[in-house]
């Protein structure tokens, strides 16, 4: 596996467990450069308005990868990745209305956020206004909701169990499939958000929407703007992704290396969500845009993007940004998703196999596979 930034790393051992904490299992990196292996955690003790929930599955995301090999930098180790958990509650506090023993759950990308701002009343706990949210791992504890030792850091979901505030939990409809309902959290309301926001949640419009990187994220797009009753077309740098494009729900495609495809929907799409997350040319896609139509920037781009600001003038196009979904969206995806039978393709692993997935993530995701760690057989 590939580290980076290793001088901007930050290090330091887990503390001993307080009188408030218990000790829990867990698979992580404990130092820069180290590979994964078992350690032992601290996780806290329910009271109040914790939960406390036995992990069956977490996702592998690619922002997993990211932080635990210090790819954007600051990464603090030990890194406990994970923020696609799936489990049932084992716990509740003494002030739980939401859920009881029993509950199956999921956890996503947020575990805390101050509860106050004008944001975190409207259901946008992503969006914090007073020091922004607390991530499921690789996050300092500011809001004080959380329990336990309030100097280390979050710990995410390769782990055999979680405890967060009820307020961060997702109630899964029976009958769904657990494994596949973990990426559900990340994922699924990663395209889910920006698709209700700039209005394809509303049954009344017929848009077309541009998907732009047909990976993970992409696929995931595409079915969901698909069952919200929109064309869509999957833009992509070469031909190489039409078939998978297609069999997702794909009506039309891009490849933006051959003029003539880019050409034929020029001044076309509505909405265009773009999950490349390697450099690319930005205004190429602007340019597939209609007047007032928005590109919406979802993939983790660490470089700056040249940007024509006549080319979004003479059409009043806008760039816009999204980043995962608040607990109100989170909800409504898991339920939508549902309703409608959509889950992302995965595969199932195990603790043992987590470098392999990672050495994989690191080169792509052309299929658009999603890892799915399976928590209660690894050993």
């Amino acid at each position: 596996m590939e580290f980076r930034n290793k001088e901007i790393a930050i290090s330091a051992p887990i503390p001993p467990c307080q009188d408030d904490e218990y000790k829990e299992d867990a698979w992580g990196v404990e130092n820069c450069g180290d590979s994964f292996q078992k350690i032992t955690i601290n996780r806290p003790k329910v009271t109040g308005s914790l939960v406390k929930l036995k992990m069956k599955y977490c996702g592998i995301c690619h922002t997993d990868v990211h932080f635990t090999l210090n790819h954007i930098g600051g990464t603090m180790y030990p890194i406990v990745p994970g923020h696609e958990l799936v489990g049932v509650v084992t716990e509740v506090g003494s002030d739980v209305t939401r859920v009881s023993i029993g509950s199956l759950v999921a956890v996503g990308c947020t575990v805390d956020c101050c509860m106050q701002c004008e944001m975190c009343d409207a259901g946008e706990d992503n969006y914090c206004q007073n020091g922004g949210m607390t991530g499921t791992y690789n996050s300092t504890k500011k809001h004080g909701h959380m329990g336990g030792n309030q100097d280390t850091q979050t710990l995410g979901g390769y782990s055999k169990s979680q405890v967060v505030h009820e307020r961060f939990i997702v109630i899964l409809p029976e009958g769904i499939d657990l494994a596949k309902a973990a990426p559900l959290v990340c994922a699924g309301i990663t395209m889910f958000d920006p698709l209700r926001h700039w209005g394809a949640a509303d049954t009344d419009k017929k848009m077309n929407i541009g998907i732009a990187g047909i990976g993970g994220l992409g696929t995931m797009g595409i079915k969901l703007a698909k069952a919200m009753g929109h064309n869509v077309v999957a833009i992509s740098s070469s031909d190489s992704k039409r078939q998978l494009a297609e069999e997702k729900g794909a009506s039309g495609f891009v490849a933006t290396s051959d003029p003539k495809s880019v050409n034929e929907h020029s001044n076309s799409l509505d909405l265009i969500l773009n999950t490349i997350p390697a450099p690319h040319d930005v205004m190429s896609l602007v340019g597939l845009l209609r007047t007032n139509g928005t590109l919406v920037q979802l993939g983790v781009v660490a470089v700056p993007a040249p940007v024509n600001q006549f080319a979004l003038m003479m059409g009043r196009k806008s760039i816009a940004g999204s980043l995962i979904g608040g607990m109100k969206a989170l909800q409504e995806c898991v339920d939508f998703c549902f309703k409608h039978d959509i889950y992302p393709d995965i595969e199932i692993v195990d603790a043992g196999e987590i470098e392999r997935v990672y050495l994989a993530l690191e080169k792509s995701n052309s299929s658009g596979i999603r890892y799915v760690l399976d928590i209660e057989n690894s050993a």
